[in-house]
């Protein structure tokens, strides 16, 4: 074995790895979605057999490397620019607890069972369900809990998304879509022109785009 060779490839993909990531972004390490965690394992991979086969060129595995990256880069582009895509690469969060109740039907439907659940609550730190007004499963698999605080806790989604209302998080607070549109009527404010916007205490808070420049 030419143990130099594999120092080098080892020290090598070591400085190309941290800067692909640095290019993809701090998501990547942060919350890894499903198509963040295909493209780390193929590139752990990819570096594993390379450094193996010493014996082998180094471009065989840093060409197939960089398109992963550039693949990666322009998928999380068309995701910004379209807000469907993004929710067929990575999924939707889903609504484990919804106030103070067990959704046992999404629990089936994402493959979450019960001892998955008392597990991240614990996590949390948090000892009873009890305690839970709200917690949702995000697209990295984290749970997110929001804990009761006295009065209830507002929903904590968006209406409007990038210029999208969002039909499932409506009919979750008890609205439609015509109400949302009467309120932007009365406002004055298109919807290609809403970034955000949530539902508060019988209140809608809108962030306009023209507003973020």
């Amino acid at each position: 074995m030419d143990y130099a060779t594999v120092i080098f490839r080892t020290i090598f993909f070591y400085f190309v790895v941290l800067i692909l990531y640095r290019i993809m972004g701090k998501r990547e390490v942060g919350q890894l979605g499903i198509v963040d965690l295909i493209v780390s394992i193929l590139i752990s991979g990819l570096v594993a057999i390379s450094i193996e086969d010493y014996e082998g060129t180094i471009f065989k595995t840093l060409v197939p490397i960089l398109i992963l990256a550039l693949l990666q880069v322009i998928l999380a582009y068309i995701s910004l620019k379209f807000p469907k895509t993004r929710v067929f690469l990575d999924g939707k969060p889903s609504v484990i607890i919804k106030n103070g109740r067990i959704n046992f039907k999404e629990m089936s439907k994402q493959k979450y069972n019960l001892d998955d659940l008392l597990l991240q609550l614990r996590q949390n730190q948090v000892r009873s369900l009890e305690e839970v007004e709200y917690a949702i499963l995000e697209t990295s698999g984290n749970l997110s809990i929001f804990r009761k605080l006295g009065e209830k806790t507002d929903y904590p989604f968006a209406i409007i998304l990038d210029g999208v209302i969002q039909d499932d998080v409506l009919k979750s607070i008890n609205k439609t879509e015509e109400d949302i549109l009467k309120i932007l009527e009365n406002r004055n404010i298109s919807l290609d022109n809403v970034f955000y916007a949530f539902y508060r205490k019988d209140r809608t808070f809108i962030i306009k785009r023209d507003s973020l420049k």
